[in-house]
């Protein structure tokens, strides 16, 4: 296969026989048939791979995930009902009840929400750090039962770039893996397993999908973090599972350890399974992805030099503007471009910004982003209203901050409702 994730894209993941299907069949069932009940057995105790209950394993939603491991470079990877399932697993794999975790504090409000409140209740506890933090400031929020360390590639919406290689540094020193949520920039535009991160995760919600038609997430190993090297750490791969009569993950299944895990204990008890259906549709546009991408990028850089020069806009956060703050690092990890996703500050309080979306025509007001639609959020006043000041301040959520997605419209069409807007309220 292609070297080019673009050509990826369209040829990955799935290669017809002679006289089949050019396209992936959908297989929407919820079980499959077999003639012997001692091979049905053998798949019930992970001594054979197929089929046997969509809950598990689907081969639509394989073929796909297939798709997306061959983009990211990856060794083995899964689908998830939603990014925040595919998160929720990555983290929740190898953390249990007393583990810690390390996360940077500019991430999703959602995926914020999971972290602090939900597996906190379960009894994993974590430190949040600045992306910006020190080495210092970041090796003093590890303790001795950290597991995982987890970021965002562009954090939304501060649209932060994470140093991969300064988080991996400090995540191997301590023997756990770095887990990063590369949802906005895609593996078009950024490659985090080449810079020294362990796994990926995706809401295929946003780009993957694109056209805002079906919810979904994605988890990537690399195959590169030696579980067994930590197995003290690490139990739940490196000790037999009484559940599965023994098995032990990283030893029998090397590489494909921790999604296999992931597939046989979190998504045989959680069901976060996608269905077939959706998978089918974001894997039809994943092929497109490459494309849009190059799109999205353009009319985002065009719209930040548009915001930027207006003087009643109060700041402008892309990192695609040569003098953004993380421009440098966008450039170390991203050259090809980051995202269509902007950020910027309207002055004049919560009404004066509400005003502003309310105005809009073409742009959508969405709890949604990264879509070929253009779409603007006010996260202060939503996905982030659960925060207080001083977590928003953290997270690089600003009163004023709006979020806008540009999708791949005319930027000329983008620009000229912004204007409009602008002008009924400022």
């Amino acid at each position: 296969m292609s070297e080019h994730v673009d050509t990826i894209c369209v040829q990955g993941g799935y290669q017809p026989g002679n006289g089949e299907s050019r396209t992936p069949p959908i297989i929407q069932a919820t079980t499959f048939k077999y003639t012997s009940s001692e091979q049905m057995s053998r798949l019930f105790d992970l001594s054979e791979s197929g089929y046997f209950y969509t809950r598990l394993q689907n081969p639509t939603n394989d073929t796909v995930a297939a798709k997306i491991c061959e983009m990211e470079g990856g060794v083995a990877a899964m689908l998830t009902s939603s990014g925040q399932a595919a998160n929720f697993f990555a983290l929740f794999n190898i953390c249990n009840e007393g583990d810690h975790i390390v996360a940077s504090s500019a991430i999703y409000g959602g995926t914020f929400n999971l972290i602090n409140v939900t597996m906190r209740k379960m009894g994993v506890t974590c430190t949040f750090v600045s992306p910006d933090c020190s080495e210092e400031e970041l090796e003093a929020a590890f303790q001795p039962n950290t597991k995982a360390v987890f970021g965002e590639s562009i954090a939304n919406p501060a649209l932060i770039v994470l140093d991969f290689e300064k988080f991996a540094e400090a995540a191997h020193r301590h023997g756990v893996p770095l887990i990063v949520d590369n949802t906005f920039p895609t593996p078009i535009n950024c490659r985090p397993i080449e810079f020294g991160v362990d796994i990926v995760t995706h809401a295929t919600t946003k780009y993957m999908d694109g056209h805002g038609s079906c919810v979904g997430g994605a988890i990537v190993d690399s195959g590169n973090f030696d579980w067994m090297a930590h197995a003290e750490k690490f139990p739940g791969l490196t000790t037999p599972d009484d559940s599965y009569h023994g098995v032990v993950y990283a030893k029998d299944f090397g590489k494909a350890a921790f999604i296999t895990k992931a597939t046989a204990q979190l998504m045989r008890d959680f069901g976060s399974t996608p269905a077939p259906i959706n998978s089918w549709i974001m894997g039809m546009h994943l092929e497109s992805l490459g494309v849009r991408m190059e799109r999205h990028c353009a009319n985002a850089l065009a719209v930040a030099e548009f915001l930027e020069a207006d003087p009643r806009i109060s700041w402008v956060s892309f990192p695609g503007l040569p003098d953004d703050r993380y421009h440098a690092l966008a450039e170390k990890y991203m050259p090809n471009g980051t995202c269509g996703v902007i950020a910027f500050g309207v002055p004049g309080g919560r009404e004066t910004v509400s005003a502003f979306l309310d105005h809009l025509k073409m742009i959508s007001i969405a709890t949604h982003v990264a879509d070929a639609r253009s779409c603007v959020l006010y996260p202060a006043g939503t996905t982030h209203r659960q925060l207080t000041e001083q977590q928003l301040e953290e997270a690089g959520v600003g009163i004023d901050l709006v979020r806008l997605s540009c999708g791949i419209e005319n930027a000329a069409d983008i620009i000229a409702d912004l204007k409009q807007a602008l002008d009924a309220v400022l």
